[in-house]
């Protein structure tokens, strides 16, 4: 069975991770998704690279996709560019904000060739505002708002950033995913195509909206110590590790200390979760320990003392620690206490439940052979969702794709002399 965007054509001028990751979605969707990339292949493709131009970030968010590198400096480039653009779709871009202008594909002048189309722009900090045009990456937008600090975690004085994935890029790229379908829906009512703007930006505040929500008469203990305290810690010349072990203090729930943070067992970690009263009680009485939170006359839903919590802490660790992590996870199954083991993602590779789900796919890469990856996440009973092929190789499908939009074999040898499609 087709995938529920089969017969829908998306033209991707994207780079590096967000980009990319949506032309990714959309494929395992059914879309037909042609990248479009510099003769040279586009920058992911160099970053640590295996070969000269593959490499493993690159075939890790681009499965699915035909490919064809073009050379927009050239205007016999952007010609073949625009010929693809007339029969799309859908557009995708995630360039600085100058420079689709420069290139001929700025939403002004390809709407103007194709009414129809659905245009997705993807920049780092947007067209308004004081940071508008601002060039920017995952790790600026951590910085900027506030995940990277609000993490607590530091090294040599220093924040560390979030290290194990892109969370921003990753975002981003789900959100574009979205909003092309909804503007599909749009478009089979109305006919009309549109353009839509997100931001590396938008995704990262959105992540964190737990925490950036501010209610005015009820300021978290957090949001209390950046108003009243913060300015005056920064004046003193406090380092940024003090201030973000304070922070961090009055940010973290009592609850999420004691009952949702990993432990030690006696081989390796555990992590509990206990997010309801029932599941705390039941995780302490499993442990059989006791917690004054719950003595009669006390309110569970006030913060307990912090040196309380961390008294609590030291005992629940010394009872992880009698047992090894498959033993405490069978008995808090038994018990009803949601907990898992903690993993490194490598690991995902030969997960038992990853495979048996279709999470984790093998493919044929045509440059590496077999590769594992991961596939689609979502399960549609009429219209499923396929990993249905790998990374593309640079420029892999160019000629095909130009017999597509009527080019002769003539005129392609002849754009190929030029130099348009680069050394293939």
């Amino acid at each position: 069975m087709a995938g529920p965007l089969a017969g829908v054509r998306v033209i991707e001028f994207t780079q590096v991770i967000a980009g990319p990751v949506a032309g990714m979605l959309l494929s395992d969707l059914g879309a037909d998704v042609i990248k479009v990339e510099p003769p040279q292949g586009e920058s992911w493709r160099l970053m640590t690279p295996l070969t000269l131009t593959e490499s493993r970030g690159y075939i890790a968010v681009n499965r699915g996709k035909r490919d064809i590198a073009i050379d927009l400096a050239q205007p016999q480039g952007r010609e073949v560019a625009h010929r693809l653009i007339r029969g799309a779709d859908v557009m995708l871009v995630n360039y600085r904000a100058d420079v689709p202008a420069r290139l001929e594909i700025d939403y002004e002048a390809v709407s103007k060739m194709n009414p129809r189309l659905i245009y997705c722009e993807l920049t780092a900090f947007g067209r308004k505002g004081p940071s508008a045009g601002r060039p920017g990456y995952d790790r600026i937008v951590q910085a900027e708002t506030g995940m990277m600090a609000s993490e607590g975690v530091s090294e040599a004085g220093l924040p560390r950033p979030v290290l194990s994935t892109p969370p921003a890029d990753l975002a981003a790229g789900h959100s574009m995913a979205t909003a092309v379908c909804a503007a599909l829906y749009h478009r089979e009512r109305t006919g009309r195509g549109q353009r839509i703007e997100t931001t590396l930006f938008a995704n990262a505040l959105m992540l964190q909206v737990l925490a950036i929500t501010n209610i005015e008469s009820r300021p978290s203990p957090a949001q209390k110590f950046l108003k009243d305290e913060l300015a005056g810690r920064r004046e003193s010349g406090q380092s940024f590790e003090e201030i973000a072990r304070e922070y961090h203090r009055r940010r973290v729930s009592s609850i999420y200390r004691v009952y949702y943070q990993p432990y030690r067992t006696r081989d390796w970690l555990i992590m509990p979760a206990a997010l309801s009263e029932s599941l705390q009680k039941k995780m302490m009485g499993t442990l059989g320990l006791h917690d004054p939170r719950f003595d009669p006359g006390q309110d569970p839903t006030v913060p307990a003392p912090f040196e309380q919590d961390s008294r609590l802490i030291e005992q629940i660790e010394a009872v992880f620690e009698s047992k090894t992590t498959a033993e405490w996870l069978a008995i808090f199954e038994k018990a009803g206490v949601p907990a898992g083991t903690v993993n490194f993602a490598e690991e995902m590779v030969n997960s038992g439940h990853a495979r048996e789900s279709r999470l984790i796919v093998d493919q044929e890469h045509p440059v590496f052979g077999r590769i594992s990856t991961v596939g689609p996440i979502l399960n549609m009973s009429e219209t499923p969702a396929e990993a249905a092929r790998s990374a593309p190789a640079l420029g892999q499908h160019t000629d095909e794709i130009l017999k597509e939009l009527g080019y002769s074999q003539t005129e392609v040898a002849a754009l190929r002399a030029m130099g348009i499609f680069g050394r293939q």
